[in-house]
């Protein structure tokens, strides 16, 4: 017969494999899983910002202008055409946006581009 000593050795013995074993399959999954996040993460496209909702004011403000393409009041001028052609791409009529909403678009840029805007057309 083995004393309670021996025993309880044997079972530290038997038990630490188990132990460690349990201990490498977590760490696997986790690595496992932050990999496969990282990589979602890294094929994701970029996050879209939202755009102005609307609600436009009788007569244009560079502060709905900026609102309107996403950028600031005091953007330079390859700033303010490169979101033109961004949110005009999205609204442009030809692809089903509302001639309206282009309308203001465009406007938006004139403002920004100090050309004024003459308030809305319609």
């Amino acid at each position: 017969p083995l004393s309670c000593r021996s025993r309880d050795l044997l079972v530290a013995q038997m038990t630490t494999p188990i132990i460690a074993g349990a201990s490498v399959a977590a760490l696997a999954l986790t690595g496992r899983a932050a990999i496969l996040s990282f990589e979602a993460w890294r094929k994701a496209p970029p996050r879209m910002r939202r755009f102005y909702d609307g609600g436009f004011e009788p007569e244009m403000t560079r502060r709905e202008a900026a609102l309107i393409l996403g950028v600031r009041e005091s953007a330079a001028k390859d700033k303010v055409l490169a979101a033109h052609r961004k949110v005009m791409i999205a609204n442009h009529p030809d692809a089903g946006g509302s001639d309206y909403i282009a309308t203001k678009i465009n406007e938006a840029k004139a403002k920004l581009l100090k050309k004024g805007g003459s308030g809305a057309p319609f």
